[in-house]
């Protein structure tokens, strides 16, 4: 309905219904064209009155064979079946409300074993039927673990289990990054993002401080009764709850389950993290063989070659003594006598975190955290004083007993260092000590001959890649490949995905991050 639209009476307030053409007043109405509203209106009325009476499969022929014989007139309008439908718009992209339900945590259980149940929800079902998870943080071992989202028959994902202990971690909030990889031919396709915090209680913390904590930053209802007062929360599907009654009040709690007891327990804590799709490059340089530490074996070494040829990709790379089970380093050395290597002896006289080289503002530094001390150029530098690195540096393990380890600055990069040994193990082994994803620079390097023969490596992309100076060439290191092909190779030379193929090294939890490749369950 609407008022009376007579131009010769403005005041007139009575209401005109829809093809009136007079109002109560007897005061003409002007007629209008008709508009949107009315034209589609029609249209769906014309449509349905179709449908209703048109033959399931009318042939599209005799529509157009009757539109031939009886044709409208130039002047005639057309019927409001006959305007053209509005053009349709590709819908917009909604992003998949996919999340990660944690479950399993039990924060009471301060300095002992845990274990996540991390179950996919929500994905859809266009993505790869096997998905990567990547973890990442202190609480891990190893700093990191991948595990595997394989989809089941029925449609749903199978949950991961993912094992760690607060055991010798200090007290507070630990970050885990969360990554959820799509993979097509062998290419990161869609890629989703999460970060969740673990709360580590202290050893004497109550029941009652832990499950406050832990409601204070995950509750979204909270009800409190005082002085007497009535506290009431019904429905509540899906919520964390966070109910106090003091001083006489009462607290009713009803989640409108079905008849029957209502356990309320607290013996483990669920949550659920919801996944971000973040957007990848156009061109994404998926590494075949992903891995921060590796080694480059030389099956036939010839005069001033080394057999091993290691290479670490680490922020920091902890220098320290070569054990067999559980070692604290990242760069595990040994004593080389004239006999050969020997993990015993003179071994032990090294720490098991001996020294760390990092990056520095000037490039890169040196920190002595030993218990037996470390000569550089002859020199103790002090205990946790950092000293820059220069090129043929004289590294000495340790200061109590000369000739322990002896190593050698030969190269300084733009993304890392090599080390050589000028001891009897010089026909051994040398070290690659490079930073993770970081591009090399060939015209700052500044090299000794016995370093400027070797080849051009660097890490990108969780894997390393050799550099063609010539070319610009790069190429992805991994077992298959042939790296006599390879410029500054020498024959018969393979790619090993263990910075210590020829030891059979046992890692647990408590181990450091030497072999930080990704642990696939």
């Amino acid at each position: 309905m609407k008022k009376c639209s007579n131009p010769e009476h403005p005041h007139c307030t009575f209401w005109v219904l829809p093809g009136e053409t007079v109002c109560a007043a007897n005061h003409a109405q002007a007629t209008t064209a008709p508009s949107s509203y009315d034209l589609l209106t029609a249209l769906r009325s014309a449509r349905s009155e179709s449908s209703a009476t048109a033959l399931p499969h009318a042939p599209a022929h005799d529509a157009v064979t009757e539109s031939a014989s009886n044709p409208l007139p130039v002047h005639a309008p057309a019927p409001a079946a006959a305007l053209p439908l509005p053009p349709t718009t590709p819908p917009a992209y909604q992003p998949v409300q996919a999340h990660l339900h944690i479950s399993g945590f039990d924060p009471r259980a301060a300095g002992g074993r845990q274990t996540l149940k991390m179950e996919l929800r929500g994905m859809s079902a266009a993505c790869a039927p096997q998905l990567t998870l990547r973890l990442r943080s202190d609480l891990i071992p190893r700093g990191a673990v991948q595990h595997d989202f394989v989809r089941t028959t029925r449609g749903d994902w199978r949950p991961v289990f993912v094992e760690f202990s607060s055991r010798n971690k200090e007290h507070g909030q630990y970050q885990i990054d969360v990554e959820v990889h799509s993979h097509i031919a062998g290419a990161v396709a869609q890629k989703w993002v999460c970060t969740f915090v673990i709360l580590v209680p202290r050893r004497d913390a109550t029941l009652t401080e832990i499950h406050q904590i832990f409601l204070s930053t995950h509750k979204n209802v909270r009800v409190m009764a005082d002085d007497a007062s009535i506290a009431r929360v019904t429905g509540g599907d899906g919520c964390n709850l966070d109910v106090t009654a003091r001083n006489a009040g009462i607290a009713h709690v009803d989640l409108s389950a079905p008849q029957g007891k209502i356990d309320m327990g607290f013996t483990t804590i669920a949550w659920d993290e919801e996944l971000i799709e973040v957007d990848l490059p156009a061109a994404s340089h998926c590494h075949p063989h992903p891995s921060q530490a590796a080694c480059l074996v030389n099956a036939a070494p010839e005069a001033g070659e080394q057999r091993q040829i290691r290479l670490f990709a680490l922020e920091e790379c902890m220098l320290g003594r070569f054990e067999l089970v559980d070692p604290e380093a990242d760069v595990l050395l040994s004593h080389f006598s004239p006999d050969g290597q020997d993990n015993n002896g003179l071994t032990r006289r090294l720490s098991g975190r001996h020294a760390i080289i990092r990056r520095s503002q000037q490039g890169f530094e040196i920190e002595d955290v030993s218990r037996y001390g470390m000569l550089l150029d002859g020199v103790w530098p002090g205990k946790h004083k950092p000293v820059a690195l220069r090129l043929g540096m004289r590294i000495e393990l340790s200061a109590s007993i000369k000739g322990i380890v002896v190593l050698s600055v030969t190269a300084i990069l733009a993304h890392g260092v090599i080390l050589h040994r000028i001891d009897h193990g010089a026909r051994a082994e040398c070290f690659y000590l490079l930073l993770p994803d970081t591009q090399p620079a060939p015209a700052s390097h500044q090299a000794t001959p016995q370093a400027g023969c070797l080849p051009v490596l660097f890490h990108r992309n969780g894997g390393f890649w050799h550099l063609d100076t010539a070319s610009g060439k790069e190429t992805a290191l991994a077992p298959a490949t042939a790296l006599d092909k390879l410029s500054g190779f020498a024959r018969h030379n393979r790619f090993a995905s263990e910075p210590y193929p020829e030891c059979w090294i046992i890692r647990t939890e408590g181990a450091a991050l030497c072999d930080s490749s990704m642990q696939t369950a």
